[in-house]
């Protein structure tokens, strides 16, 4: 059977906003930024910059997936890099009790810094918890402190509180600004009138001599048999690019359980890749729908093209960002848990400056 090689719309949706949960207060003050330099030990290099990025590491059905991961990412990381996870660290429903176990135990192994944007897992309430809480308190304590410290809930790890400003925000660095959305609980997410205002305002004022890259954990186009695209996220980027007529370098996202490389190529000619690495550890992993499956329709519009995926399983990229005489260069590498010391993917973006 044939799978798809274009995003595909899930057919017979159920509608979710329902379960929209309101953001935290930010920790930080508007336009909530915060700088690399804050919070490496020894200043960035100026020239060259290399991270890791992963979504979906979170579960307790398949520890040692997670851990096999992990292990790898170490293995893969460099003095002065860091991990920037594109959320669902916590399953099901983002309950302090279950950060050490889910998050602090295992990335011990994880020297390096680690940034998150929230997924709707670590964004959800659980109604039968014993002791109420509020969307996000857990993930708030552990990634949006004032100060680094250590976190209560922790099982008494070495890695303190990150002090990220707000559930959206900016990481500025010296080779690129990442944008990270925060897109909220429903299966398709949601972003409010006040984020995305914050959004254009990001883009606007974005330095024009860095790599610009967006985050968001919610994929706006996917080819999965689980979520597929999620037409939200694909008119909350069209109206903020048409708005702003500003677009990132790339955009990345997890919520799927996989990996996928779609390349939208745009009217005026410029391509921008969408890529999707949402398989770091949850032990189920999304397969591409078939082109037979009466479930799905291929979405026809935004000429957008999947040109590389992986569905059986799991893996992360290594990003490596260098800045040259007129431009910069940024190549990733997507590393499988059972593949070879080899990439099993590899995509390069160029932009003059």
């Amino acid at each position: 059977m044939m799978k798809y090689n274009r995003p595909v719309i899930k057919l017979n949706q159920p509608d979710d906003r329902s379960k929209f949960k309101e953001l935290p207060s930010p920790s930080g003050k508007y336009p909530y930024h915060l700088s690399l330099k804050d919070v490496l030990a020894t200043p960035p290099a100026e020239n060259r910059c290399v991270f890791l990025m992963v979504g979906d590491t979170g579960g307790l059905g398949r520890p040692e997936a997670r851990r096999g991961i992990i292990e790898l990412m170490a293995g893969q990381a460099v003095e002065g890099g860091f991990l920037y996870h594109l959320g669902d660290l916590v399953y099901h429903h983002g309950e302090a009790e279950q950060y050490a176990e889910q998050f602090f135990r295992p990335f011990d192994e994880f020297k390096g810094p680690v940034f998150a944007i929230a997924g709707n897992h670590d964004s959800d309430v659980n109604p039968f918890a014993l002791m109420p809480y509020n969307s996000l308190d857990g993930f708030r304590a552990v990634f949006c402190d004032s100060i680094p410290r250590p976190v209560a809930f922790s099982d008494n790890s070495r890695r303190k509180s990150m002090i990220q400003p707000n559930i959206y925000w900016t990481l500025d660095t010296p080779l690129a600004t990442f944008i990270g959305l925060h897109t909220n609980v429903p299966k398709y997410g949601v972003v409010t009138p006040e984020q995305q205002d914050w959004f254009e305002h990001e883009l606007l004022n974005a330095p024009i001599n860095k790599m610009l890259i967006l985050c968001m954990h919610h994929a706006p186009y996917s080819a999965d048999t689980n979520h597929g695209s999620s037409l939200r996220m694909i008119n909350l980027i069209n109206d903020v690019f048409e708005n702003t007529k500003v677009r990132p370098d790339v955009v990345f996202s997890g919520h799927v359980h996989n990996y996928q490389r779609f390349t939208r190529r745009y009217e005026d000619g410029e391509n921008l890749p969408f890529i999707i690495a949402g398989a770091g550890g949850f032990e189920e992993l999304h397969s591409i729908a078939q082109t037979d499956d009466s479930r799905f329709a291929a979405l026809e519009t935004d000429n957008v093209h999947l040109e590389a995926f992986i569905d059986n399983q799991h893996g992360f990229l290594k990003i490596t960002i260098e800045r040259n005489d007129d431009h910069l260069n940024l190549n990733g590498d997507y590393y499988t848990a059972e593949g070879s010391a080899n990439p099993a993917d590899t995509f390069n973006i160029t932009k003059p400056i």
